[in-house]
């Protein structure tokens, strides 16, 4: 263990997100986004079985038995907090770790838009954080709780696989429990959750219908619920959500989210002039507007009503692009890459703007 403690302790040093280990093959990093094969050891299958053995924890043994790959975190003290995915692969074990800043970021050091703080102090409702996987939803939901925890004395619980930020209480009173070891499931927490007199609920990932009719229930008895999803704009997440149930129960769920539902945040992380990582924010609000257009099942329109409607709050990544830009934060190029339309986005640089109709605005 002291040259897989060491190997922890480099990368955190060095200041990598993430580490690879496989049998055979040198222990890589990823850092900047690049992946940077370390100087050590080759890892051998009895030193990475021993690894295994000691850092998965006991309640995720069985786990680990039946399915072959457990999620769980690992501490270090005096080190860090790591997010653990311990899998097989070719039939032997591999290791993805992830490293889990102690401290919490502020809004300003992440570069997040002030409107999630608005969002972060609604009294009920649903807001999800959505995005492709390592663009940094967790982080911002901690962020969010973080704002809140600060600011608020409310009762927050968390429900996470694993947990990842450690928070302490400031003004508010917070509990996390860790799927697989304070609760058997996302859906089993959700289920008792509501007895524990809590003012925030805090869900690590919606992955189910079950997990998702317990949140729309807690929300719809005036409770503020955020969670993340896997979804590439703010606007598909409504479809998203109607997935997780069957054809025959959409029609009532998507009405009972168009009454639930507080705002969806979608987030691009995007290389800075300086070569440090900010996100790229496109918010949704539940206006009117959106709730109406989520009742009548024209999801299509939401991406306009996003683009239109600056005035509440909201914004596209192509607005949030072209302002990073305006900033000399990101280059033209790398806006360009991450944009959801990369032509009109373009045009945007030049002076042109075009609404739905194709109108020049200026």
């Amino acid at each position: 263990m002291e040259l897989f403690n060491r190997i922890l302790t480099i990368a955190v040093e060095g200041g990598a997100s993430d580490i690879h280990i496989k049998l055979d093959c040198p222990v890589v990093f990823r850092m900047n986004r690049q992946l940077v094969c370390v100087e050590c050891p080759t890892p051998t299958e009895e030193w990475l079985n021993k690894v295994v053995e000691q850092i998965v924890p006991k309640h995720a043994q069985k786990r680990l038995d039946e399915h072959r790959e457990v999620d769980f975190s690992y501490f270090i003290h005096g080190v860090g907090r790591f997010r653990t995915n311990v899998f097989q692969q070719r039939g032997s074990f591999a290791i993805a770790m992830r490293y889990v800043k102690t401290k919490v970021p502020d809004f300003a050091t992440l570069g997040l838009p002030e409107q999630l703080k608005k969002i972060a102090e609604s009294h009920r409702g649903i807001v999800l954080l959505s995005g492709t996987t390592g663009s940094g939803k967790s982080t911002t939901l901690a962020a969010m709780i973080e704002h809140v925890n600060e600011n608020s004395k409310k009762h927050i619980i968390t429900l996470e696989d694993p947990i990842e930020y450690v928070f302490e209480d400031n003004q508010s009173v917070i509990e996390q429990r860790e799927i697989g070891l304070d609760t058997g499931s996302f859906a089993t927490g959700l289920k008792h959750i509501l007895r524990q007199d809590p003012d925030l609920i805090m869900v690590g990932e919606m992955r189910d219908s079950t997990s998702f009719a317990a949140a729309m229930s807690a929300a719809d008895t005036g409770h503020l619920i955020l969670s993340t999803l896997h979804t590439t704009n703010a606007a598909q997440s409504v479809g998203r959500i109607l997935d997780f149930f069957t054809a025959d129960e959409r029609e009532q769920v998507r009405r009972q989210l168009a009454g639930t539902l507080k705002a969806v945040v979608c987030q691009r992380m995007v290389a800075t002039v300086n070569g440090t990582m900010t996100p790229a924010v496109e918010i949704l609000i539940n206006t009117p507007i959106v709730r109406k257009l989520i009742e009548e099942n024209r999801l299509e329109k939401l991406s306009v009503a996003i683009e239109t409607g600056t005035d509440d709050g909201m914004q596209n990544f192509n607005q949030h692009l072209l302002q990073l830009v305006k900033d000399g934060k990101v280059t033209e190029k790398e806006a360009l890459s991450k944009a959801s339309n990369p032509a009109a986005l373009e045009m945007n640089f030049r002076g042109i703007f075009l609404s739905e109709g194709a109108r020049i605005l200026g």
